[in-house]
This record gives structure tokens, C-alpha cells and sequence, in this order.
């Protein structure tokens, strides 16, 4: 059983940066796929990134912003968001699994954490 804990959100100014942790517990999280959605209220959850190996990808709205990186010998995930924007604000999730872009192909989910951005 896999468990995430998120961690680092909080409320920035446009054009500052926060990072996101999720750490995973239970078991390793080494041959997963980690992912971070985010869903802004009255909206779907969203995908933002994810990383499998060395391999990661990135939704187009944060492209080029975000960056994602692990550390194994941490079971720990790291989401660098740079230059955040008003439409950034959202509660992150943490997932764990074998999918893509999808929510309904990940196992395991974080309790999320607050990221919230001010104009």
C-alpha cells in the first residue's frame, strides 16, 4: 500500500515560485508513474506533470514553468513551479501509478495541498 503526503503550498504573488513535495510511503515508489493534478474549484481535476524513470512530461499550460524531479533514495517527488499565475491557483495532488494523463489511471492519491496565487 502507497501512501503520499504533499507538502509546500501556500499563497505567492504572480511571478513567485513554491515547491511542492510528495513523499511516499509503504513501498517504493520505483517503477511508478508520479503524477501531480491540480483542481481549481467548479473545475475537473487536471494533470500537470509527471515523471516516469528519468522521463517526464508536462501539461501545456505549465510547460517551460514547471519542473518535475525525484529522488529515490527519498521516495520523494518534487514539483518547482516558477513564474505562477492567477489560473495556478488550485489544490495539487499527488498521484501514484501506472497511468498518463488521466486521474482514473492512478492507484494512489495525496490529500492535496493548497496552492494559491494573487494577482
Amino acid at each position: 500500500q502507497v501512501q503520499l503526503v504533499e507538502s509546500g503550498g501556500g499563497l505567492v504573488q504572480a511571478g513567485g515560485s513554491l515547491r511542492l513535495s510528495c513523499s511516499a510511503s509503504g513501498r517504493t515508489f520505483r517503477g511508478y508513474t508520479m503524477a501531480w493534478f491540480r483542481q481549481a474549484p467548479g473545475k475537473e481535476r487536471e494533470f500537470v506533470a509527471a515523471i516516469t524513470g528519468s522521463i517526464t512530461y508536462y501539461a501545456d499550460s505549465v510547460r517551460g514553468r514547471f519542473t518535475l524531479s525525484g529522488d529515490n533514495a527519498k521516495n520523494t517527488v518534487y514539483l518547482q513551479m516558477n513564474n505562477l499565475k492567477p489560473e495556478d491557483t488550485a489544490v495539487y495532488f499527488c498521484a501514484a501509478g501506472y497511468g498518463a494523463t488521466a486521474p482514473r489511471d492512478y492507484d494512489y492519491w495525496g490529500q492535496g495541498t493548497q496552492v494559491t496565487v494573487s494577482s
